[in-house]
């Protein structure tokens, strides 16, 4: 498995360019994976979280009808963890380098990833968003509430924060960024992921709050699962390179796109895409 650090919108593009002949061999590659006909197959691979080879479960679910998501499918049978989930529980380990009891922060509490890792790390919090009615830090039927705007957590308390796909659902989402700066210990590391158009450097405001508190929509509504709503949760931004810059600019000292793919473990769907800052 290969990782790509890439920090800016130009790397990117020099990137794309002198990976073209693997670019052409993972569409290759992947191509021969489809089984003609077939609304649910395998692909055998390692599991990383499981530590062992499985077949993993591919269907059209989340896709478009024609082509398969990659990215939210590949699920493993034994913890039920999706590619995306699986790649990033690997660059935990790996890129973050977490001790058992690190003081970890992750955006999620009532998910599969999330009870994967409770057992992993001791000093695990999650949480997720139950309404703006709810103080930071609230408990509710065994769920713990938090506002990414608006933490209940001290300053300088968290060693690492996690948050996958969640960034996109908030309006006022630098405010986000600058509370998770506030939360993190210095040398503090978050790990994330969200909708990404890798080839603009600019982000997509899809939507916003007026100033009557009414929701305006600046392209067609988008709206992605949520394990506490089933009616879905509003994606409010696509986020281009510029996102980067939004970290740069809360005080995050490095900041990075890590860009992997891997046919042995199971990450397909073209190059995964995963963000670091470190405080």
């Amino acid at each position: 498995m290969k990782i790509f650090r890439l920090r800016s919108f130009d790397e990117f593009k020099k990137h794309v360019d002198r990976n073209k002949p693997n670019y052409a061999l993972i569409q290759q590659y992947e191509s021969t994976l489809i089984i003609p006909d077939k609304k649910e197959f395998t692909v055998k691979g390692i599991s990383y979280p499981a530590n062992q080879y499985v077949d993993f479960k591919v269907d059209y679910l989340y896709g478009d009808g024609v082509n398969i998501n990659w990215r939210e499918r590949l699920v493993c049978p034994i913890t039920q963890l999706n590619n995306r989930l699986r790649s990033c529980v690997q660059i935990i380990d790996f890129e973050l380098s977490p001790y058992p009891d690190s003081i970890i922060y992750i955006s999620e509490q009532v998910t599969p990833l999330f009870s994967f890792l409770k057992q992993k790390f001791s000093n695990l919090t999650g949480s997720e968003f139950l309404g703006p009615d709810l103080l930071p830090g609230q408990v509710k039927n065994n769920i713990r509430h938090e506002d990414m705007t608006n933490l209940s957590f001290a300053s300088e308390s968290m060693e690492y924060y996690l948050s996958f796909e969640c960034f996109e659902h908030i309006p006022s989402y630098k405010k986000a960024i600058t509370e998770m700066y506030r939360v993190l210990k210095p040398g503090g590391t978050f790990l994330g992921s969200f909708p990404f158009d890798r080839n603009k450097y600019d982000n997509l405001i899809r939507a916003k709050f007026d100033e009557q508190g009414n929701i305006v929509h600046f392209t067609e509504p988008e709206y992605h699962g949520d394990p506490v709503n089933e009616q879905g949760i509003l994606c409010f931004t696509t986020f281009g390179w510029e996102v980067l810059d939004e970290f740069r600019q809360a005080g995050f000292k490095d900041v990075y796109c890590l860009f992997l793919w891997s046919d042995m473990f199971g990450y397909l769907g073209g190059e995964q895409i995963f963000f670091i800052a470190r405080k």
